[in-house]
């Protein structure tokens, strides 16, 4: 299987906060199968960006993590349109 199929990708996000926006990209990964626990998901990814913002310049950010919960290696993908304030460094789209 492919690491992102159509089903992943979220084009128009309408989050405008990191949380909001990380949960719904969990949700595709659970939509698609890839997640079998959400909530467990959200936890490690929380941990993971308390180490560390996943703020990018340039208006990128990835938040991620190693979980039980995943399934397989996968990818979500959402663009902004507005921007989201990812931590220390702002994310938006330019």
């Amino acid at each position: 299987m492919s690491l992102i199929t159509t089903d992943q990708v979220l084009l128009d996000l309408d989050s405008t906060t990191r949380e909001d926006a990380t949960t719904r990209l969990a949700q595709t990964l659970a939509d698609s199968g890839r997640c079998t626990d959400i909530d467990v998901f959200l936890r490690d990814v929380r941990d993971r960006e308390a180490k560390m913002a996943t703020g990018l310049p340039g208006g990128i950010g990835i938040p991620h993590a190693r979980s039980a919960a995943i399934t397989e290696p996968s990818l979500a993908f959402a663009r902004s349109r507005d921007g989201i304030d990812w931590g220390p460094k702002t994310v938006r789209r330019t």
